[in-house]
This record gives C-alpha cells, sequence and structure tokens, in this order.
C-alpha cells in the first residue's frame, strides 16, 4: 500500500486550487485539470476499495467530464447547478468535493456505510453538496430542466449541467423531457451523455441501441456536439460553445470508457461494478501517481 500512502496522502496543501484559475493560459489550464483529474480517479478508487464494492467502471469514465465542469467551467459563485443523473457515480463528484476541499477527506471510508453521509448514490438529505438525490436512472434531467426553467423564468444568467449514462437514454421518461427542453428552447440547460456504451447488463448494442442518437436528439431540437469524453480540451471546448447557444438547449455525447485510468489503460477490464482486489488497487495507484501531466 506504499504507492497509495505517498500519492494519495502526503500531497503538498497547496496541490488542490478550487478552481483553475482564469488567469492561467491554455496550456497550463489543462496540465492542472489534468493533475487534478487524476486526483479525482485515485480519491474515488481509495473510496469503493475500502467500502469493499462500488460502480468503479462508471465512475472512472465521467472522471475527466466531472473535472473540467467542476475545476474549469462551472460558475465559482455557486450559480451553476450539476445534476449527476448516473447517480451509481457518485463517488466521482464524493471525489471531485475532496479534491476541491469542499468535503473533508477524513470522510473518503465512510462510502456505503449506513449512517454516513457518502450514500452509494447521492442523497441530499444527507450531504448538501449534492444539488439533487438521484439514483433511479432516467429522473435527474427532469429535475434539470425544472431547476432551469426556475431560472429562466426569474432572469437569472446561470446554467444547470446534468450528467447522464449512456443506457439511461433508454429510459421512456428522458425522452419526454428530451422532447420537451427542445419544445422550450431552454438553452440554459447542458447535458453531457457519458456514452460508454456500456451497462450493468452488457453492451447497449445488446440491450437497447440508440444508434443513430445524434440525429435523434437533433429532431427533439437540441444542439448536438460529439467529442472525445476523455479529452480535457475538447470537453471545455463543447461546454463553452454550449454556453454560446441560446437558441436550443445543447447536449454534449462524450465518447467514453468505462474503467478508464489513462491512455491505454483501462481498469477492470471495463466492468460496470466491483471490488477492487488490494492487488488491482496498489497497481491502479501507482499508475496514477506515475503519470505525467
Amino acid at each position: 500500500m506504499t504507492a497509495s500512502i505517498t500519492y494519495l496522502d502526503a500531497l503538498p496543501p497547496d496541490r488542490h486550487p478550487n478552481l483553475v484559475d482564469d488567469g492561467f493560459e491554455l496550456p497550463y489550464r489543462l496540465s492542472r485539470i489534468a493533475q487534478l483529474s487524476n486526483d479525482v480517479r485515485a480519491h474515488l478508487l481509495k473510496m469503493i476499495h475500502l467500502a469493499g464494492s462500488g460502480h468503479v467502471g462508471s465512475s472512472l469514465s465521467c472522471v475527466d467530464l466531472v473535472s473540467v465542469l467542476k475545476f474549469d467551467q462551472m460558475d465559482t459563485s455557486g450559480k451553476d447547478v450539476f445534476v449527476l443523473s448516473k447517480g451509481h457515480a457518485a463517488p466521482t463528484w464524493y471525489a471531485a468535493l475532496m479534491v476541491a476541499g469542499e468535503l473533508d477527506p477524513a470522510e473518503i471510508g465512510t462510502l456505503r456505510r449506513i449512517d454516513s453521509r457518502l450514500q452509494g448514490h447521492p442523497d441530499r438529505t444527507r450531504l448538501d453538496l449534492v444539488a439533487v438525490s438521484t439514483g433511479a436512472l432516467g429522473q435527474g434531467l427532469s429535475v434539470a430542466l425544472g431547476r432551469a426553467q426556475a431560472r429562466r423564468l426569474r432572469g437569472a444568467d446561470s446554467f444547470v449541467y446534468c450528467l447522464v449514462g449512456d443506457g439511461e437514454l433508454q429510459e421512456g421518461q428522458m425522452w419526454e423531457a428530451l422532447m420537451y427542453a427542445g419544445a422550450r428552447g431552454l438553452a440554459n440547460v447542458v447535458l453531457i451523455v457519458d456514452y460508454n456504451r456500456s451497462q450493468n447488463d452488457g453492451t447497449l448494442e445488446e440491450i437497447m441501441p440508440l444508434h443513430p442518437l445524434p440525429e435523434k436528439l437533433r429532431s427533439f431540437h437540441w444542439h448536438v456536439q460529439e467529442v472525445n469524453g476523455h479529452s480535457h480540451l475538447a470537453i471545455r471546448d463543447a461546454v463553452a460553445n454550449a454556453r454560446e447557444n441560446w437558441m436550443q438547449p445543447s447536449v454534449i455525447i462524450a465518447h467514453t470508457r468505462k474503467g478508464y485510468l489513462g491512455p491505454g489503460q483501462i481498469l477492470l477490464n471495463g466492468s460496470h461494478s466491483g471490488a477492487l482486489t488490494p492487488e488491482v488497487y496498489e497497481d491502479a495507484i501507482s499508475y496514477l501517481g506515475q503519470v505525467s501531466v
């Protein structure tokens, strides 16, 4: 366990800024996001390892998406809202909060405990750093649209970001929400699809194919972008572009890999969930500590 202690527990106190500062030049911004995203990976892996279970593949697939939003693109004053509709990836959000200095890392060993603030799915009644309690897939976007509609009625200049899994798009409620947002032109909504092409019981193609997803979303009057979901530059450009589009709601289809640690490094062969053996955990933490950013 030496590697985990060296990398995760002995970080200098100034390692984690709350956000990537606007004064940073782009290359340094991207370098900082890369550092922070690997710190998020290390935290969530430790969290799941100590809990003995968790959705490790689904949590890792969205780390880069959450990191760009949390550390670089969301409004720092708290006006913007983030809804984690794929609630089983809660460890990613908890880890991002820890890296940002908003959640005490001392709670890292409490994931999934019955009296913990860090439930297996986000629970706002336990942790007010969670915007919406989620877990029943398909519901998060509807709540996000309600928040966006309320903000528009109040004339607030803010955005609601909603992260969903691609398997969620098999839920009927998702398409009702997509239809509503397009019809109402809710341009202060940015939907991000973690498009890892896999779910608990198999691949999308085996269970319920979504193809052709971009065309379907455009037909519902959404502005559609497709990006590499592990490219921080591509993600931040797409998010910034979405905010500039005031004619219709925006969706970013982010192509990702379950279990993604880094280029060519996929944990547990991309499985949806499962326990991490000490050997697998230590190897993953060691890899993250050696990644050059």
